[in-house]
């Protein structure tokens, strides 16, 4: 009797055992296959989303496609990471612990790379307030150059040797920049020494020359002045021209006033 009693109660125990398993079975079935669709769903609706977000924000005007790629990635991984922490909550984990290491790891990454972050930030606001665009000629007060690309970390520059040089772009930020091609026009001002005797014949040979030059603005007018009074007089032509042809305008003036003021005969140091 004892033997056939705890035969029974043996197969009874298999049998709820075997219930139990199977509840289960299906229980976790329905879980991992809702997990699994939750899964797909989620990085098909990442995709979307982000497609979306970089289209809208690519119509931004002024809006960089470095700075549009960065926001759409990040907007991409942090659904994602959404979308992983529900499907560990389909399965009872606590995801508030979770969500805590997350921000605990993100804090001690932060504090690790607290120099890179920085050189993000402002290669964020480098892109957005854009003082300089590739191709521009820039000048702080430990860098200068040609912009030839700005990204996230750093920008890259050629100085006028023709040198590739890689600023850091917290420096470019934090400091005070000169553009030298961002206005359509800039000024020079060319001056010489003159004996009195000779005042009025070099006024008249520098303002004929920027009259003449195609390059030199008609508005505002060129501008002919005495600069310094003393036993000779320092006489300064002052003009506008193209940013592009600035350089070359200004060297084109200096030979050519040369040029002209000993045609005349006129002295100057």
């Amino acid at each position: 009797m004892d033997v056939e009693k705890q035969a029974t109660d043996f197969i009874a125990a298999t049998q709820t055992a075997l219930d139990q398993a199977s509840a289960l079975a299906v229980q976790y079935a329905f879980s991992v296959a809702g997990a699994i669709i939750l899964l797909i769903v989620g990085w098909i609706l990442a995709r979307v989303l982000s497609r979306w977000a970089y289209q809208g924000i690519s119509r931004v005007r002024g809006i960089d496609e470095t700075l549009a790629r960065f926001f759409t990635h990040a907007l991409y991984y942090g659904l994602l990471i959404l979308v992983f922490i529900t499907v560990l909550g389909q399965f009872g984990v606590q995801t508030a612990s979770i969500i805590a290491t997350l921000g605990a790891a993100g804090l001690a990454v932060g504090l690790a790379l607290q120099g890179t972050l920085q050189n993000i930030a402002a290669g964020i606001m480098l892109l957005i307030l854009r003082p300089f665009r590739v191709g521009e000629y820039i000048e702080t007060g430990t860098v200068s150059g040609t912009v030839q690309e700005i990204g996230l970390f750093a920008t890259e520059l050629r100085t006028t040797e023709g040198l590739y040089r890689l600023a850091p772009n917290s420096t470019l930020w934090n400091t005070p920049i000169t553009n030298y091609s961002r206005e359509p026009t800039r000024k020079h001002a060319l001056s010489i020494t003159v004996p009195q005797g000779e005042l009025d014949g070099a006024m008249e040979t520098l303002l004929e020359l920027a009259h003449a030059d195609p390059n030199v603005e008609r508005m505002p007018a060129p501008q002919v002045f005495i600069e310094k009074i003393g036993g000779s007089i320092e006489v300064t032509l002052q003009y506008w021209v193209k940013t592009g042809a600035w350089n070359a305008t200004t060297r084109d003036m200096l030979l050519s006033a040369k040029k002209a003021l000993e045609t005349r005969g006129i002295a100057f140091e």
